[in-house]
């Protein structure tokens, strides 16, 4: 078996998020339960993550404009989920090759890249949520 991409792999998280989104909401009406940010409820700091579950919710629902203002973030773990099922399903039939392992300069640019992303996360977090 080989081996995932990074961005498969983002895809394939997101198609795991789709699914329990969609299951989510009969979860907590049947039983009342509720999924807290950790960071959010020791510190009353919100994470860059804060927002997620209710923005894959809400956008499973096809509440974009709920889901943009939740956590904008979720329409990039989106985008890697559109784009994963025809990527792996190209590279499975031998139409695209598989992946090749990224050089450290890459995955040094891909992590400031993600580490970016995550303060703009928190930076908005923080904002939206005083």
């Amino acid at each position: 078996m080989r081996e995932f991409s990074v961005p498969e792999r983002l895809g394939g998280l997101g198609a795991l998020v789709a699914v329990g989104a969609a299951v989510w909401p009969t979860v907590t009406a049947r039983t009342g339960a509720g999924l807290p940010c950790p960071l959010r409820t020791m510190t009353d700091v919100p994470c860059p993550a804060c927002g997620l579950t209710t923005a894959a919710v809400a956008l499973v629902r096809g509440q974009v404009e709920t889901a943009f203002q939740a956590n904008p973030l979720i329409f990039a773990l989106a985008a890697f989920t559109a784009v994963t099922g025809p990527l792996v399903a190209l590279r499975a039939a031998g139409v695209l090759q598989p992946p090749r392992s990224w050089s450290s300069a890459r995955r040094r640019q891909v992590g400031w890249l993600a580490g970016l992303t995550a303060l703009v996360s928190w930076l908005f977090q923080l904002h939206r949520l005083g």
